[in-house]
């Protein structure tokens, strides 16, 4: 069993990455990927906990890309150089257009008369990036939500009164950013997108010529019956078959590591495209 869509508090998760890790061997898994959105600011410590561990370590990061009118979100598997990369130095603008948003998002809630503050994002990021979920924590804590559930669905999911988009990329960047990192690029949790399944083939067919190198079929967020379908449509395609939980630790009680869709395992099989040996 592996996992290759992961998340640590370095971005929106509730485990540090060496919390993820062991949560992982207790699991176990044989392989685990860690995919914070926009930051690698994990992947060192994951690492020497998965080494430690004996297990084996994807390093990855999930980007947001334009589009429209659903969400995109690219995984990039298998980073073998995140040090000293294009990604690192674009990262670090994305974090500086984010800090930005989130000042703006702070002003948009206290203008409707919720006493919020930079220090209780803080406070509920740990002191590591500050993301949505962080937002909703907080809305949690003040009684303004019911759970993170209803505080995106009411407050901060895409059209919602405190939303605010954040700074995108162009597919074609993206995937050249992964690309020159060393890693794969996959569309992840494809159901996000909101393209129909006729117009599905036709638009990888177009990414694929970008560069895309593959498909999250095994998502927690398909049933049993999609994700057969991705897989389908990735072989027809000739592209990878992923799989991953898209792990939050507790901010996300409904996924579990190591399990895709319908709480199925994730098996051993999609891990080789994404070995060093295999690139």
């Amino acid at each position: 069993m592996i996992d290759l869509h992961t998340h640590s508090t370095a971005s929106d998760g509730t485990c540090t990455p060496a919390e993820l890790i062991r949560e992982a061997r207790e699991a176990g898994l044989r392989a685990i990927a860690l995919t914070d959105h926009d930051t690698l600011d994990g992947l060192d410590e994951a690492a020497a906990s998965a080494s430690e561990a004996g297990i084996i370590f994807i390093p990855g990061i999930e980007l947001e890309i334009k589009h429209h009118p659903g969400e995109f979100h690219l995984l990039g598997l298998g980073l073998e150089d995140w040090h000293n990369s294009s990604l690192a130095l674009f990262l670090d603008e994305i974090r500086e257009h984010r800090n930005n948003r989130n000042e703006q998002m702070v002003e948009l809630i206290r203008q409707d008369g919720i006493d919020i503050s930079h220090r209780d994002l803080e406070k509920a990021a740990g002191g590591r990036i500050i993301a949505r979920p962080h937002f909703a924590r907080v809305l949690v804590e003040k009684k303004v939500a019911k759970n993170i559930k209803h505080a995106f669905d009411r407050f901060l999911g895409v059209g919602q009164k405190f939303y605010l988009p954040k700074e995108v990329i162009e597919l074609e960047k993206g995937i050249q950013l992964i690309h020159e990192a060393g890693g794969k690029a996959v569309i992840a949790h494809p159901l996000s997108l909101y393209l129909s399944w006729g117009k599905m083939p036709e638009r990888f067919r177009e990414w694929k010529e970008l560069g895309l190198d593959g498909i999250e079929a095994r998502h927690s967020g398909a049933n049993k019956n999609q994700m057969a379908r991705f897989e389908a449509l990735a072989e027809e395609l000739g592209l990878i078959i992923s799989g991953g939980s898209d792990y939050h630790g507790k901010n996300r009680r409904d996924r579990a590591l190591g399990k895709g869709g319908g709480f199925q395992h994730i098996p051993d099989e999609l891990l080789s495209p994404f070995l060093p040996d295999r690139k």
